[in-house]
């Protein structure tokens, strides 16, 4: 476990969150995943996410027909760059067991190209809510 800050492009959103890269990340090829380019890796348990400043600046999107009860999960976006660094949600089955944090990766900051490319990626099908398999085809995720 280590503790990685994250950014917005402008810089007003700024956040710290604990989180074990080498335990994995997760692209999605689910409607919003897939033209948010999402690339996600979640941070759990209470306290485990931080937003250090730029509340006032973030807006909320809730997916209405992602499958998830109706305003379930919260995908939060700098309202003055547009960029999405992380949602929060709730399942109360393992490993979650209550809230978390999806963090987009690709807003972690000091992280070199490298680095970012030995995390290991696991795909999910969630186009056909298959989440522990991957879709057929990945080069676009």
């Amino acid at each position: 476990m280590q503790t990685h800050t994250g950014s917005c492009h402008c810089g007003a959103v700024r956040y710290e969150c604990d989180l074990d890269l080498t335990a994995g990340t997760r692209r999605c090829n689910c409607s919003f995943c897939l033209k948010t380019r999402m690339w996600k890796a979640f941070v759990l348990g209470e306290g485990s996410f931080r937003l250090l400043q730029g509340a006032e600046a973030l807006s909320d999107y809730r997916a209405r027909d992602s499958g998830w009860p109706e305003g379930h999960v919260h995908h939060y976006f700098c309202r003055h760059c547009g960029v999405r660094g992380f949602s929060k949600g709730y399942l109360a089955m393992a490993p979650f067991n209550g809230w978390f944090h999806a963090v987009n990766v690709a807003t972690l900051d000091g992280l070199d190209d490298a680095q970012l490319a030995a995390v290991p990626v696991q795909y999910e099908d969630g186009r056909h809510d298959v989440w522990d398999h991957a879709p057929a085809y990945l080069r676009h995720l």
